[in-house]
């Protein structure tokens, strides 16, 4: 460039959107050269025009590693200080970066970055020349955007608290689509409750109602206990059928052949619904009711057998020592989508999707009213789903089963959130306004002003499906980049 005459070399830097000057930070000759010669050039050529300038020092000193600060004068002469490269970014009015190398961390973290901010100033202020050419000669003026205040931020970044472990506990509590009866020796009812969370926390539970086969175990300890502690009366049912059980599930009686045990076994199924990881609360609860340190050790051993994953050697010490995992969201999920203990059966879009009476009431209240009323899906194992997709419902219920949701799309998180309203999951319903304001916030301008996708859409659909926060925040974000919007054909949908 600066080989041609003077006129050239001013021509092309006044067309430029940005000037780079690149170094690399050991070799102080190409330095001096470019100090001395290039940069005079340059500086005479910004005197005519206004062009961003990005300095560049390229690599790591071989003398070690140097300091940042500007004022540090502390690098060797061999090597280009970095007092040195920020002194002629004074000079020059320019942005000084450090890149120890060139790979594509690096260029997209800083170099990118930088960029993208110059050439979007550059737009801008070309735009706004613009502009200011067409208010001239236009007559009438454009209607100004709203001043909006910025909206007030979402339940779920305040912190909206996750209520699973309450939703399966609160289950128990109230015995809904109970499935499994335990009783004492002189068969008097000890407590209901569900194959589907029982089955999920244990494997001796996943043998005791044959979802595995001793085979599947390889745990003799596991398979042992389950035979001395529990029998299942084959053919037996409950005398009268629960809430939210067709008759076509028949629910089954287990008998509890240890006293001790069977005393203590609602503390034990509190413990369970809990999530299995309040041990020291468990401890308490049958110390205060057995009194007898052994008998208290016995069941202690006898619940941690319960827990015990095959082929793991775990003592009671073990748990004291720490916290038990948190096993729901990730146990349950072995159940998601699968026909092992399905009770239900959703048909959607042609295709059927198998589930669990047990996990959709407990986490979802509309599902509770359905399946617990007198609605046809009460007595029905085949349950029709209309006004949405398969995938979308599917993700909905992988919400349910595992209190974690990852859309693939900002359309599909707009989807999702209809389902969730429709179902009034609204902490499910949240997650979705915050992924859709996340993403949209991370765009940059240029994205936005060539994306096919409508944010007028959006708007128009958060409105209908009752969904303030977004909607509020759409329009926001409307009026923010009015610039890019009101040049859209869907602008006009706005009254």
């Amino acid at each position: 460039l600066f080989d041609s005459d003077w006129y050239t070399s001013r021509s092309l830097i006044g067309a430029a959107d940005i000037i780079v000057i690149k170094y690399s930070v050991n070799d102080k000759t190409s330095f001096q050269e470019l100090k001395d010669n290039y940069v005079p050039m340059i500086k005479k050529a910004l005197n005519h025009c206004s062009v961003p300038v990005i300095i560049s020092a390229i690599g790591a000193r071989k003398n070690g590693v140097p300091c940042t600060c500007p004022l540090c004068t502390s690098d060797r002469r061999s090597c280009v200080t970095t007092s040195e490269g920020v002194q002629l970014a004074k000079e020059l009015g320019a942005t000084y970066l450090e890149l120890h190398t060139l790979n594509e961390f690096y260029v997209q973290k800083y170099f990118g970055g930088v960029l993208e901010y110059f050439v979007i100033q550059i737009l801008n202020q070309k735009s706004s020349e613009k502009m200011k050419k067409r208010r001239k000669t236009q007559k009438n003026h454009r209607v100004q955007p709203p001043q909006l205040e910025q909206p007030e931020k979402m339940p779920i970044l305040k912190g909206e608290d996750s209520h699973y472990d309450a939703d399966l506990h609160n289950l128990l509590c109230c015995c809904q689509c109970a499935d499994v009866a335990f009783y004492s020796e002189d068969l008097s009812t000890v407590v209901e409750a569900h194959k589907i969370i029982l089955c999920s926390v244990s494997h001796l539970f996943m043998l005791l109602f044959e979802v595995k086969s001793p085979a599947d175990i390889h745990d003799a300890s596991i398979v042992q206990t389950a035979q001395s502690l529990f029998a299942v009366e084959v053919g037996a049912t409950f005398a009268t059928v629960p809430r939210g059980v067709p008759p076509c599930v028949p629910p089954v009686r287990v008998v509890v052949k240890d006293p001790v045990f069977c005393s203590c076994l609602p503390d034990i199924l509190h413990f369970i619904y809990s999530g299995a990881f309040q041990w020291e609360q468990l401890e308490e609860d049958i110390k205060k009711k057995l009194k007898d340190p052994e008998k208290m050790e016995d069941v202690l051993e006898k619940v941690n057998c319960i827990l015990k994953t095959p082929g793991k050697l775990q003592t009671v010490k073990d748990c004291r020592s720490r916290q038990m995992k948190r096993l729901y969201s990730t146990s349950l999920r072995l159940f998601f989508n699968t026909p092992v203990l399905a009770d239900v059966i959703f048909k959607i879009q042609g295709a059927t999707v198998p589930a669990h009476r047990a996990v959709l009431v407990a986490r979802c209240e509309v599902m509770a009213a359905m399946f617990n009323g007198n609605y046809l899906e009460a007595n029905s194992i085949l349950v029709p789903v209309y006004g949405v997709s398969k995938d979308t419902f599917l993700s909905f219920l992988e919400y349910l089963y595992t209190d974690s949701c990852c859309p693939a799309s900002i359309l599909q998180a707009m989807s999702l959130l209809v389902c969730a309203e429709m179902y009034q999951v609204m902490r499910l319903q949240h997650i979705c306004e915050l992924y859709i304001i996340t993403q949209l916030q991370s765009m940059p301008s240029r994205e936005l002003a060539s994306t096919n996708l409508s944010i007028v859409s959006l708007l128009q659909k958060a409105k209908f499906h009752n969904s303030d926060c977004l909607s509020t925040w759409l329009l926001h974000f409307i009026a923010t980049n009015y610039l890019i919007f009101s040049q859209k054909p869907e602008f006009q949908d706005l009254s």
